[in-house]
């Protein structure tokens, strides 16, 4: 489990290391190509900065309004709040908001800006389909989650995807305009930032996914960490994964929050690159291996 553990941190830094020098190169590209400098991409950084900040303070309300999450207590649901909150001190965090989702489909996710604000979020269907110990290898992942801080880790990989289609935009405008700029540099030069600008978009958005789904990896292994008890989450995962029902609430949007994917439409090949989470079986083959 601590070998999970730790590879996965380790991925994960390598490939957020290697995101943020693929934007400096993108860069240092774009500002040769289209004449504006260093200048044209520290205004998309800014920009993307304020944008997805601003995003990241409201998030949570957002997210839980979207997904018709209402708040629980011990009064109206003590099952949920004291497993949670168990499992939430046994990780050394504070207790998290409960809410739950009226919705037969199983899934669960987290959400909050720090451990202080954290929330989860749990479909009654999820409640009643699974044992104790399953709910408590879901809960755990996403209290991992939480205690991790994907949510701000999802907020700076929003910031780089975002800055480099923000200067796609201005060096594709750049070269359609004939800025002056960007005549005078080298032909292979102008070639290289067309492409550049064209493919730049998509490999973010491959990168930004690879890091959400080593992020997934991770929240399991440290599930299994706190519960001590692997087969709780591995057989929670297949029972969300085999039940039919679809989650209603879930979009395009909040996809990526859940345990597992809600959209149901899993794709194959080069489309897995911008998948959202892991595929199952290797999650589950994963925590059985533990």
């Amino acid at each position: 489990m601590f070998d999970q553990v730790s590879a996965n941190k380790l991925k994960s830094t390598m490939l957020i290391a290697g995101f943020v020098l693929f934007v400096l190169a993108i860069g240092w590209v774009f500002g040769e190509v289209s004449g504006f400098g260093p200048g044209g991409l520290a205004c998309a950084l800014l920009f993307a900065f304020v944008t997805a900040f601003g995003s990241y303070w409201y998030s949570d309300r957002i997210v839980l309004g979207i997904s018709r999450a209402r708040p629980v207590s011990k009064e109206t649901e003590p099952y949920i709040v004291n497993t949670v909150e168990g499992l939430a001190i046994a990780a050394g965090l504070p207790v998290p908001a409960c809410y739950l989702i009226d919705d037969d489909a199983p899934n669960a996710f987290a959400t909050g800006r720090d451990p202080r604000h954290g929330a989860v979020a749990l479909t009654t269907g999820l409640v009643r389909k699974l044992d104790r110990l399953e709910l408590e290898g879901v809960i755990a992942h996403e209290l991992a989650h939480i205690a991790n801080r994907d949510t701000l880790l999802q907020t700076l990989t929003a910031v780089l995807a975002g800055s480099i289609a923000l200067a796609s935009e201005w060096m594709l405008r750049s070269l359609i305009w004939g800025r002056r700029d960007s005549r005078d540099a080298g032909p292979l030069l102008v070639v290289a930032g067309l492409a550049l600008a064209i493919l730049a978009p998509l490999a973010a958005a491959a990168i930004k996914m690879a890091i959400s789904r080593k992020r997934e990896y991770l929240a399991d292994a440290s599930a299994a960490i706190l519960t001590r008890y692997p087969p709780g989450l591995a057989g929670a995962l297949r029972k969300i994964a085999s039940d039919p029902a679809p989650l209603r609430v879930a979009n395009r949007a909040t996809e990526s929050l859940y345990i597992y994917n809600p959209l149901r439409d899993r794709r194959k090949g080069m489309d897995g690159l911008f998948d959202t989470h892991p595929p199952i079986e290797e999650r589950i083959r994963r925590l059985e291996a533990m």
